[in-house]
């Protein structure tokens, strides 16, 4: 049983609920630890179609101040973390955002291929060529392994992300024996930097209807070793540990037995 959910959002960004009520949902899940993870600031001129940024920088200290609390509860063990978007070209921006409070963990994550939100609407992936999805996928792989590379995170979350409006092609381009060698360099560097690979249950929830990662990826991950931890990357309560049962059965799957935990450079080990 998975009972460590390490990727959640509140209403201070684009989630429903508020940390208590999340929290309270984890307790209802009979988890034993939960980590609140929600978005770092982006730049302006990142921006999705649904912004939310102003919410954001709005509540952040009110965040902090809520996560610090439900810390002090006692009946889960409350983690403070915060998804880290990556931006290539503003990697000055991405180190403020990493060390602006005292982090349990990081999650480091790639949302944008130069200013594009890729995973903001389905529109703009059905205007998009075989051979330029293609591109996106190179491009999103290259991104994602300079970002492990920085050294800067605890986990890598939802390592496939990029699938998610157009899963068919994806698996088609991974396939190739070059995107199999590309996927395994940022693979070895995850491992290189004592990161955890996230397996999350969100994919069931989009467009591409799929576990992130992908079972190719999933392969190589355990073929080198690699910690895992575990996400359900709840928006509401609902979602909370959300598929988790099938998320044990898939990483059992591979070989993998338990999940990893970060605290303030601290690792701990979880079997489910």
């Amino acid at each position: 049983m998975i009972t460590c959910d390490l990727h959640s959002h509140t209403c201070h960004s684009h989630a429903r609920d508020t940390a208590v009520q999340m929290y309270e949902a984890a307790l209802a899940k009979g988890l034993a630890v939960f980590g609140f993870s929600e978005h770092s600031p982006r730049p302006e001129r990142f921006t999705y179609t649904r912004e939310y940024r102003d919410r954001l920088n709005a509540g952040l200290p009110d965040y902090v101040r809520e996560v610090k609390a439900l810390q002090a509860d006692g009946r889960c063990r409350v983690l403070f973390g915060m998804e880290i978007d990556w931006f290539e070209s503003d990697q000055d921006f991405v180190r403020r955002a990493a060390t602006q409070f005292d982090f349990d963990y990081l999650i480091g994550s790639v949302h944008f291929l130069g200013e594009w939100g890729f995973d903001d609407r389905q529109e703009d992936w059905d205007r998009l060529s075989a051979a330029r999805k293609d591109e996106c996928y190179q491009a999103y792989f290259t991104t994602w392994r300079k970002m492990i590379e920085t050294g800067w995170f605890n986990i890598a979350a939802h390592p496939d992300l990029i699938k998610i409006f157009s899963v068919d092609d994806f698996h088609r381009w991974l396939a190739r024996e070059a995107s199999l060698r590309l996927v395994k360099e940022g693979l070895l560097a995850l491992k290189a930097k004592g990161m955890g690979m996230e397996i999350s249950s969100a994919g069931i929830r989009k467009p591409c209807r799929e576990i992130y990662p992908c079972a190719a990826i999933m392969r190589m991950a355990a073929d080198l070793g690699l910690d895992i931890t575990f996400a359900s990357d709840a928006h509401a309560t609902e979602d909370v540990a959300h598929a988790f049962p099938r998320l044990a059965t898939y990483a059992r799957a591979f070989g993998f037995a338990d999940s990893v935990v970060f605290a303030h450079g601290a690792t701990s080990r979880m079997a489910f």
